[in-house]
């Protein structure tokens, strides 16, 4: 496989120019980007750098892409790294630090000349600044193992771009100029400058086991289909996509005992995570629970059996593992997968129900044994990749996967996935002679923690990036008992999912839409004026500021001087009722005061009326039958998609004007 350059620097030539010239080799050739025309070459290696070009203050540790806003191009570099562990001896990295570069001459990133690229900007910061971003430089991190073993003939001369997994190559997008340059003028190959991105975990750490090294690595792998955050991204899409999709592959390397730098076995079990493969949404109304709704589309069951002819033709058999409850609020979704399963009929497709909640009641969370006794036929089937190096083929296959899921595909799911692969990494040592036929992994105090850990670690990380805080039950993943404690700071991180799920989690979705390409700006800032004008009627922004007033009020007829406490009765009385009416006004009108996405609004789903299921109150906060405050009104400013009337056109550009000048 070809290399990247792994260090480049940077000249810029006034307004001319970026020249990126790799530190090493010495005689290959520099990158240019030309600032007034866009084009983007490969100099010759002989080429000189000009007297006027000025090294750049960093160094570089990759381009991570170009992105195209509503004014420039702009070029997004790596000028920070860490170094997370190695993974069969390849050194995988963390991009810890970026810089935006402005393309268009003149722009300056840090004061943008008009508020709708400072707020494109501050989505595209956001996301670098928020995400989990690894790569490798010689290794391909996007593909597991037993893929690139099958492939690894035909890859010997492709550039990685090439062989990395499609769903996985996170900056693919922002990477696509360069690779369509690459593809069209192959003398103009940029390939040692274009590198793969994933967005996932990635954990590495060396136990000893009765005295013999073992290697320990966690991978978690986060599609860029249907990407973003909790809410607002749930479910399959037309194409078979579904959101929060993970490929997860524990990996185990023991070294030779004559040659510890040698690699003798390598062991790898790889499970998949997804959102259940049917059209549905849980539609924020401020209350704790959202509406829960199914949408009986016309593609439905085509949607479920794309993504399911799709996991079978990557990973083979599939158990599907739903943890979904079947009572109360979930048993909606439970019953829209079983029915939509049973109408796509997918071969090599074996379900599995699991009542997670009821089995470990109580926090007998022990008692997910239970799923590994259900599921113990299907695992020794399924196997897992072994490879020795005695052998000139490997030991061992894996031939089918457990693909898991919850409402969230985080919690629940992570305790799960946990204690299969927990289970299968005892066999799996067992076979490689690491362990004896009556020992376990838990005999093993310094194996069994570090496993504890990686996948805490690697649930926080998932959580985080999905639902904006650390996955919930960690505390049994971490020390195999549910306790009282685990409980409350699960308490803690609920509280914090509803503010962040409610309030912030629509620019986010933003800036996942942004970064991945779901959502391509025009050139011009007049066609993306939604972005920072609010449209809702006037009474609707109004209301939070009379109850903040309100507030104010009180507070301060509590706190300041007073002649006579007869004179505040009618005071209070009049503050405490516009409180009383503002928190009932906004509760009645939950769906106005979510922070929704705004690049691609989610106003079908809020506003679907079609055949299938709606739980709770239509949109009411409070559920109760205010006639015209009922969701039929709710939220209308979004059906008209954003679109804004030219008066209100006209305002924006003139405060745009004026903050120019």
């Amino acid at each position: 496989m070809k290399s990247i350059h792994e260090r480049l620097n940077l000249y810029t030539n006034e307004d001319d120019s970026y020249i990126f010239v790799p530190a090493e080799p010495a005689n290959a050739g520099p990158l240019v980007v030309h600032r007034n025309s866009g084009d983007i070459v490969l100099d010759l290696p002989s080429s000189a750098i000009p007297s006027s070009a000025k090294r750049y203050k960093k160094t570089i540790y990759g381009i991570y892409g170009l992105i195209s806003l509503s004014q420039s191009e702009y070029l997004i570099v790596i000028t920070g790294r860490e170094l997370r562990g190695h993974l069969l001896g390849h050194p995988i990295y963390r991009a810890v630090d970026f810089d935006i570069l402005p393309v268009r001459p003149g722009l300056s990133v840090a004061k943008p000349s008009h508020p709708v690229e400072t707020h494109l900007l501050a989505l595209v910061r956001s996301h670098l600044n928020s995400g989990l971003f690894l790569y490798s430089y010689v290794f391909d991190i996007t593909r597991r193992l037993q893929a690139q073993y099958v492939a690894r003939e035909g890859d010997d001369r492709k550039p990685m771009w090439e062989t990395a997994d499609d769903r996985f190559f996170w900056n693919k997008f922002l990477q696509s100029r360069f690779m369509d340059i690459s593809i069209s003028d192959p003398k103009n190959d940029l390939s040692p400058y274009i590198l793969p991105v994933m967005n996932g975990t990635f954990d590495a750490r060396t136990v000893m086991v009765d005295g013999r090294k073992l290697h320990l690595c966690l991978v978690s792998r986060r599609s860029r289909f249907r990407a973003g955050t909790r809410y607002f991204r749930r479910g399959v899409d037309h194409d078979g996509h579904v959101a929060n999709f993970n490929e997860t592959e524990q990996i185990a390397t023991i070294p030779s005992q004559s040659d510890p730098n040698a690699v003798a076995t390598t062991l790898s079990f790889v499970q998949i995570r997804g959102s259940v493969p049917v059209f549905w949404a849980e539609v924020n109304t401020l209350r704790y629970k959202p509406d829960l709704q199914i949408m009986d589309l016309q593609g439905s069951v085509n949607a479920t059996q794309r993504h399911l002819q799709e996991q079978v033709s990557l990973y083979g058999d599939q158990s599907l593992v739903n943890l979904v409850d079947q009572q109360g609020y979930e048993k909606p979704v439970k019953e829209a997968y079983e029915r939509n399963l049973a109408k796509a009929d997918v071969p090599q497709v074996k379900y599995r129900y699991f009542d997670f909640h009821n089995e470990c009641k109580h926090m007998r969370w022990d008692r997910i044994s239970l799923l590994i006794d259900h599921l113990t036929e299907d695992l020794l089937r399924d196997g897992y990749f072994h490879l020795d190096s005695n052998y000139q083929d490997p030991v061992k296959w894996q031939l089918g996967v457990v693909r898991t899921n919850c409402m969230d595909n985080l919690d629940r799911t992570n305790v799960a996935q946990a204690a299969i692969a927990r289970w299968t990494l005892d066999l799996q040592l067992k076979a490689a002679g690491i362990i004896g036929q009556k020992g376990a992994v838990d005999q093993h105090e310094e194996i069994d923690v570090a496993l504890r850990e990686m996948w805490s670690d690697h649930a926080d990380y998932i959580s985080k990036a999905y639902a904006g805080t650390g996955a919930l039950k960690t505390d049994f993943t971490r020390t195999g008992k549910r306790t009282r404690q685990g409980a409350f700071d699960d308490f803690k991180k609920s509280a914090i999912r509803y503010l962040r799920n409610n309030h912030f989690d629509g620019a986010r979705q933003d800036a996942y839409d942004l970064m991945t390409g779901a959502w391509v700006p025009r050139k011009g800032p007049s066609s993306t004026l939604f972005l920072i004008a609010d449209t809702r009627p006037l009474i609707l922004r109004a209301v939070p500021y009379i109850l903040t007033f309100s507030l104010f009020m009180i507070l301060a007829g509590l706190t300041l001087p007073r002649t006579s406490d007869y004179s505040l009765v009618y005071y209070f009385a009049l503050w405490l009722t516009l409180v009383v009416l503002s928190t009932i006004f906004i509760l009645v009108h939950g769906l106005d005061y979510v922070a929704w996405p705004r690049l691609l609004p989610l106003t079908e789903t809020i506003h679907y009326n079609g055949p299938g299921f709606r739980s709770g109150h239509h949109g009411t906060g409070l559920g109760l039958d205010f006639g015209k405050l009922k969701s039929g009104v709710n939220a209308q400013w979004m059906t008209r998609g954003f679109l804004r009337s030219d008066k209100q056109v006209e305002e924006i550009e003139l405060g745009a004007k004026r903050h120019v000048d």
